[in-house]
């Protein structure tokens, strides 16, 4: 008897859901930290005053990203489950309505009508509900939303992330806090962008530039007017 081959080649969407959430917390920890200890450390703060600042950044920005991405995501998940439950009466109350429904989708693919038919026939008696999930409403298990995954990951890298330059107060002389602490951000930046493109999958160069490009330009903004308000006080 044959032996039944299984498909196990791995894709890096399977990843998608949390690396999103965990670059884009790790990518805000640095610049939003990185950007308040600059401003602070440019009005002429003493050192002390930076740390305090920078651990309150660190907190109050972790706890914001988990909970802001909580509730996006479940606003999310509410809407994908709001739409399985009409797709799941739809299919109680019209069988044969979402049949064609199927078989059309298949035939705008490219399969022959005979065809489409027969493979939307077999998927409604294997799952009906997932087939039109994943076909109609393009809900999968690789895309659907998971909240807490989510806002547990924003927290965690955006934690690590504002670690960074938040560490180089202590490492870094005051005199020589500004600049070192936007070398330094960038090169964080730079390498982020490098780590979540490998692991998606995409050339690394693209990302690098563009996290780089917004954090230099948010550190600037920041640097000067930290500048202008240490001038005034």
């Amino acid at each position: 008897m044959a032996r039944s081959h299984h498909h196990t080649e791995r894709h890096q969407l399977s990843r998608i859901g949390w690396m999103r959430a965990a670059v884009l917390g790790a990518n805000d920890g640095i610049v939003s930290t990185a950007s308040l200890i600059i401003g602070v450390a440019a009005a002429e703060a003493a050192q002390g005053e930076i740390l305090v600042a920078g651990v309150a950044a660190l907190v109050a920005g972790a706890m914001s990203m988990a909970a802001g991405e909580y509730v996006s995501v479940s606003s999310q998940s509410d809407a994908e489950q709001a739409e399985l439950a009409k797709e799941r009466q739809e299919l109680i109350d019209m069988p044969e309505a979402e049949h064609a429904e199927l078989a059309g989708i298949y035939e705008e693919r490219g399969l022959k009508p005979e065809t489409a038919h027969e493979v939307a026939r077999q998927l409604t008696a294997n799952d009906a509900l997932r087939a039109h999930a994943r076909d109609e409403l393009g809900i999968t298990d690789l895309s659907v939303a998971k909240p807490i995954q989510a806002a547990i990951s924003s927290a965690i890298s955006f934690a690590v992330g504002a670690s960074l330059p938040l560490a180089l107060v202590w490492l870094v002389p005051l005199h020589a806090l500004v600049p070192a602490e936007a070398v330094a951000s960038l090169i964080f930046l730079a390498l982020l962008g490098a780590v979540g493109a490998r692991a998606g999958g995409a050339s690394i160069w693209k990302p690098m530039l563009r996290v780089t490009f917004w954090g230099a330009l948010a550190m600037a903004i920041t640097a000067g007017i930290g500048h202008m308000v240490g001038g005034v006080i």
